[in-house]
């Protein structure tokens, strides 16, 4: 499998793993009131955490070359992109739950931190795999076309919660008081201590969370195995998670076909995948950067354009003379 190569000191991962815990902490700190998150305050931070990414690019550009940080850029482009799908079962997780908007900060930032954490771990098993086995490159490959397609086909399907196993496992394994109590996860009631109702929230998030770790580690793996490149990709976009949610939450019933432009991005990266163990090879980056952009752009146009040709089609509200307004 042809990829970009470049030895990454020891100091370079510790800087950036510090860099990524420095800007949890501005997160943390900037929102330790639990206040309401607007749409104003969640754009200005979505903005730095884009900035951020595509400024590790030009930091990439300046320290190796073009190729990599193209590289970098392709990975961060589809990895934000397929955040978009963990967007929406966010917000379908705490509407179930009918988790606060005051609290909802808390229980996305412990998930971004396990996010995080899963991704860090799937990238380097994954990436091992890839290389130590080619087979591994058709599995990944079969799993992403596959997850594309059932993505496609079953969106509109329900999905139920309290029906995740994980969730379930804990209802059952510790004590659970179906009421929230402020922003603790765990609190006491009648003289012993319960898990609270936001703590099975933030399992159903992180159970949730951990199933697109999969797809989304799998995703970037077809583009690099560079383990520096793919991680920072990850850890980049998955840092901004948090606030597009915020950006996101309200808008995302205007986005009728994005999931079928992210089941699309997932089976050309199973597809990229298989081919780079055959006679064709790695597919040129720039192809992968157009592609995943233009993918994304037709999908978002589109499903903006369904939904206004949806609502000019309404009738207008008539009065109670039964005239239109």
């Amino acid at each position: 499998m042809n990829d970009v190569s470049f030895p990454v000191p020891l100091w370079v991962w510790a800087a950036l793993t510090a860099a990524i815990g420095v800007m949890l902490v501005i997160d943390l700190v900037a929102h330790r009131d639990h206040h309401v998150i607007g749409l104003r305050e969640a754009t200005w931070w979505s903005v730095g955490w884009i900035v951020a990414g595509l400024s590790f690019g030009l930091i990439l550009l300046a320290w190796q070359d073009g190729e990599v940080a193209s590289t970098y850029y392709a990975g961060y482009l589809i990895e934000k992109a397929l955040s978009i799908d963990n967007v929406f079962v966010f917000a379908l997780v705490f509407s179930f739950f009918g988790v606060p908007d005051a609290y909802q900060h808390k229980v996305l930032f412990l998930g971004v931190i396990g996010a995080l954490v899963a991704r860090f771990v799937f990238i380097f098993v994954g990436a091992e795999l890839l290389e130590l086995f080619f087979w591994t490159a058709y599995a990944f490959g079969a799993f992403l076309i596959w997850t594309g397609w059932k993505m496609a086909v079953t969106k509109d399907k329900k999905v139920d919660p309290d029906r995740n196993p994980v969730v379930r496992l804990v209802r059952k394994a510790v004590p659970t008081d179906a009421r929230f109590h402020g922003t603790r996860f765990f609190a006491r009631v009648g003289g012993r201590r319960v898990a609270t109702l936001l703590f099975v929230a933030l399992v159903a998030i992180e159970a949730s969370d951990l199933l697109f770790a999969v797809d989304s580690v799998a995703a970037v793996l077809a583009i690099t195995t560079h383990t520096f490149l793919v991680w920072s990709a990850n850890a980049f976009a998955i840092l901004g998670l948090r606030s597009l949610y915020f950006c996101l939450a309200g808008l995302l019933r205007r986005f009728t076909y994005l999931h079928y432009g992210l089941a699309v991005l997932l089976a050309f990266a199973g597809v990229k995948l298989i081919l780079s163990e055959t006679p064709v090879g790695k597919l040129p980056i720039w192809l992968t950067l157009t592609f995943i952009a233009v993918t994304i752009t037709v999908s978002i146009v589109w499903s903006l354009m369904a939904t206004r040709a949806r609502n000019a089609r309404r009738p207008a509200p008539a009065d109670q003379d039964g005239s239109a307004r």
